[in-house]
């Protein structure tokens, strides 16, 4: 997201948005009561009420609406903010509805009446271009599975299979499968200018893979670690390999595993953890909250349920005793884990009573 200026005294922010990612981030950091402003297409009546039959043309035009509703699909790559009209030109009556669409190179002004430390984060988080291009492959000799990293968690893109083969022909088969993986690595270096590209596999197929490698820029981007199986859940086992840690310590993504294993950890020592809204509202109220973690699929489900006012109120509590907050996306296994204690969740300062 490219941030093109900045006056949070009066609250301001001006972004544009250039990619899905960016979506995402403007999913968690604008609420109910922001104000947007930007230009949109309106449909417009042209003709006069009285008469029989009315245009009705898409008009571009520049609107402030106050934000009553946000809806983001990771799959149509738009966000959906709705709200009344505040400002606009005179055939867009005030007090009406729209919604805005955005999308990539939209410009739009954001405007709060508090910026909270945390959307403050998202917002320079979103700014930052993601600092490595990732690639992991997990693979054996019948099956191989290819995901980017992105800031919100991963792209799954391709799965391929080899023919399983008699032993006679194993090496024969295994040979070729390893060559059509390479086919598929090397393509996706050159559309993604990768800077990592992690291979795992149990036992010893990611060294006879890479027995294959002649290209030796590819060869240079390869860091090897081990899974126990092949398939998406290899992918987070992956994520969390102590040999992949060096390629993702930028990453947004391993911090949020690492968040969540720590929360697991005091869970299951009874100790300095809460869960679930009643309980982490409790603890934040209390002052106790050293760290709030929530999913973005419990943020999404709330505003559907029009009780995002339940989080927010946590979240500011939060913030305003210096606490810590971070959505964490439930695309991925550590978000899923959050996502099955509730959605919400805290690392506490100190050990409360309920």
């Amino acid at each position: 997201m490219k941030i093109l200026h900045t006056d949070f005294k009066k609250g301001e922010a001006k972004v544009k948005i250039e990619n899905v990612d960016d979506l995402w981030y403007l999913n968690q950091i604008v609420e109910k009561s922001d104000l947007i402003k930007g230009k949109t297409l309106r449909k417009i009546k042209i003709g006069e009420e009285t008469q029989r039959k009315q245009k009705v043309e898409k008009k571009a035009v520049f609107l402030l609406i106050e934000v009553e509703k946000l809806e983001f699909s990771k799959t149509s790559n738009v966000l959906r903010i709705s709200g009344i009209v505040k400002q606009g030109p005179e055939d867009v009556p005030l007090g009406s509805y729209h919604t805005f669409n955005i999308g990539e190179n939209t410009i739009i002004e954001i405007t709060k009446q508090k910026w909270l430390k945390f959307q403050l984060d998202k917002l320079k988080e979103s700014s930052k271009e993601l600092s490595s291009k990732i690639l992991i492959c997990v693979h054996d000799r019948e099956e191989a599975y290819f995901a980017l990293m992105k800031k919100y968690g991963y792209q799954m893109l391709v799965d391929i299979k080899g023919n399983v083969a008699k032993k006679a022909d194993a090496k024969q088969v295994e040979s070729n499968f390893y060559k059509e993986i390479l086919r598929q690595l090397e393509d996706y270096n050159e559309r993604y200018n990768l800077n990592k590209i992690i291979i795992a596999s149990p036992a010893f197929w990611k060294e006879e893979l890479t027995k294959e490698i002649k290209n030796e820029e590819l060869k240079s981007k390869i860091i090897l670690a081990t899974c126990s199986s092949v398939g998406e859940n290899a992918i987070n086992e992956v994520i969390k390999r102590p040999e992949t840690s060096e390629a993702l310590k930028q990453d947004r993504i391993a911090k949020e595993y690492k968040l969540v294993e720590e929360l697991f950890a005091e869970i299951s020592k009874n100790s300095l953890a809460s869960y679930g809204l009643k309980e982490t509202r409790n603890a934040a109220e209390a002052g106790a909250v050293k760290h709030l973690l929530i999913t973005d699929t419990f943020i999404q489900k709330k505003r559907m349920e029009e009780r995002y006012d339940e989080i927010e109120y946590v979240m500011k509590t939060v913030d305003s005793a210096k606490g810590e907050i971070t959505i964490i996306s439930s695309e991925h296994e550590a978000g899923k884990k959050l996502d099955g204690l509730g959605g919400i969740a805290a690392i506490l300062r100190y050990k409360i009573s309920y």
